[in-house]
């Protein structure tokens, strides 16, 4: 820049600078700390979005890594607990005869009991066809629970971990998905049972407000295990017993006598007449998986009689009972649930009735839960929390609509469940000899086919005589027959292949000679 331009500047400036000059300074103060101010405030804010941001990504990672550690499997955790389901229980686990005892007796009355009696009283003479029906069916569910308690018992394992002895660690899922489902169904069918003893119907917003609090209601208590369904299984017997045998004396009474009820039953067994092979299929179709898993409760037994006790309780005490009150109440009330004809009687009676079968589906509910739960957390390796809140779920979403398809549902559970015991059954008392090997878990074989195919000839063989595609005769008990032909089959393929010179399933990994074997998970159970 030459003299001449800067010179020509400055006069062009000091006008300017004269107009500055001439503000007063109270204005430009206002000015430079109005703009200061504005500049803090963006500092600041821009300082608070940083520290949000920060404490929101803070907050999303903490509850990730809290989501993580609850999704993941802690086997150190799980071991401490009560009722480990990834190995053997110590037998520090192991639980004393009395709460053994009190959980069998809350466990056995199910709600079950009083809807299959209540179907088969609509449809069998009381006596004594009815009364010889009950006797059959629970009889088998003793047999085939009597045997699986007795493997729990001494192998100290739950269903997950047996069948992997003879389905193999990857066919293990056919037994265990499968036997989820089923139970997940049954407790679908209780969390209707608890909206339809509150609302008295099915499509009532008060019937699925209350289903869907009875499902949530089951998912929390089983989240605590069987300390938690034990905690529920005292109060609910007593009541339950109670309100049975006074629903007991007043259907008998407006039946107008004893002599009086028994031709009623005649007449309403008349009318829609079920035979006593259906009649004895239903029975064992209520409560058969309960039968096939049962070592998820006697693996907790100290001694050999408790565990044995356990399905006897069960089966032939506490659901006979039932289906008796059931079947009462089908002739005489129309209605198995007793909460139907209490609730006429008063409020007092009937608010006793439906706090007696509230707490009756309370304990149905918790036990149905915790089957599968055990099983698949075996299976899929999870923590019993995460399974507890998928199963809990899922039941409550079906529990909306599956209550009212209950006979269908037994009668296809009779047909297809007992046959996946019957290699179990085989495997462990005639081919083993009582001698399955704990350290063997982590090595097993990946599947058995002899298994998996013994069962589906069982079950082809009861589904097809249930549902009339085999035709075979009648006096034949469906449920009964599936688990004989799966238990023939898996023998003589067994029998077959040793003859052959080659090993199925467990057989094939086991090197050692059982009897010879230190290590064997029979010889760490309680003296008996």
């Amino acid at each position: 820049m030459n003299v001449a331009d800067a010179g020509s500047l400055e006069i062009e400036i000091k006008p300017f600078l004269y107009i500055v000059g001439t503000i007063p300074r109270c204005v430009t103060s206002g000015i430079v700390g109005t703009f200061c101010d504005t500049a803090s405030c963006w500092v600041l804010q821009s300082s608070k979005k940083v520290r949000l941001n920060k404490a929101l990504e803070y907050r999303g990672t903490v509850m990730m890594n809290k989501l993580k550690a609850w999704w993941t499997l802690d086997e150190a955790a799980e071991a401490e607990s009560d009722d480990n389901p990834f190995a053997p229980l110590t037998p520090a686990q192991r639980q004393d005869t009395l709460p053994m005892l009190t959980l069998a007796f809350g466990w056995g009355f199910l709600i079950t009991g009083l809807l299959t009696g209540g179907q088969l009283g609509a449809g069998v003479a009381f006596w004594p066809d009815l009364i010889l029906a009950t006797l059959v069916g629970n009889t088998i569910n003793f047999v085939i629970g009597g045997l699986v308690a007795y493997i729990g018992y001494k192998t100290a394992c739950n269903s997950g971990l047996l069948y992997q002895f003879v389905y193999g660690r990857i066919g293990v899922f056919l037994p265990v998905i499968f036997l989820a489902l089923l139970t997940t169904g049954w407790q679908a069918i209780v969390v209707g049972a608890f909206g339809f003893a509150w609302a008295q119907d099915f499509d009532s917003p008060t019937f699925y407000a209350v289903a869907i609090f009875g499902g949530l209601l089951f998912t929390v208590t089983t989240y605590y295990g069987v300390k938690g369904i034990e905690r529920v299984s005292v109060p609910s017997v007593a009541i339950l017993v109670l309100v049975g045998l006074y629903a007991i004396y007043l259907n008998v009474d407006q039946a107008g006598g004893g002599a009086a009820f028994l031709a009623m039953s005649r007449d309403t067994a008349a009318q829609n007449p079920i035979s006593f092979v259906t009649a004895v299929n239903l029975v064992v179709g209520s409560w058969i998986v309960g039968a096939v898993v049962m070592a998820e409760y006697t693996r907790f037994a100290k001694k050999v009689w408790v565990a044995l006790a356990i399905p006897f309780i069960v089966m032939i005490i506490a659901q006979w009972f039932l289906q008796i009150v059931g079947a009462l109440g089908g002739v005489v009330s129309g209605s198995a649930d007793f909460t139907t004809y209490l609730l006429q009687q008063g409020m007092v009676i009937g608010g006793i009735g439906l706090i007696g079968m509230s707490l009756a589906l309370w304990t149905t509910g918790d036990a149905n839960l915790y089957l599968p739960v055990i099983q698949t957390s075996a299976v899929f390796k999870r923590p019993k929390r995460v399974m507890v809140v998928v199963w809990g779920v899922l039941g409550t979403i079906l529990g909306l609509g599956l209550y009212q398809y209950f006979l269908a549902w037994i009668s296809l559970l009779a047909a297809l469940v007992p046959p996946l015991i019957g290699p179990l059954v085989v495997d462990y008392y005639v081919v083993h000899k009582r001698q399955y090997d704990a350290n063997d878990l982590k090595r097993l074989h990946t599947w058995n086919w002899a298994a998996v195919l013994s069962y589906a000839i069982g079950a082809y063989v009861a589904y097809g005589v249930t549902y009339g595609v085999l035709d075979l005769p009648d006096i034949l008990i469906p449920s009964l027959l599936g688990l004989v032909v799966s238990m023939v089959a898996y023998a003589a393929i067994y029998f077959v292949a040793a003859a052959m010179n080659k090993k199925v399933g467990y057989a094939s990994v086991s090197s050692r000679p059982y009897e010879a074997n230190p290590n064997s998970i029979s010889r760490q159970t309680p003296a008996e």
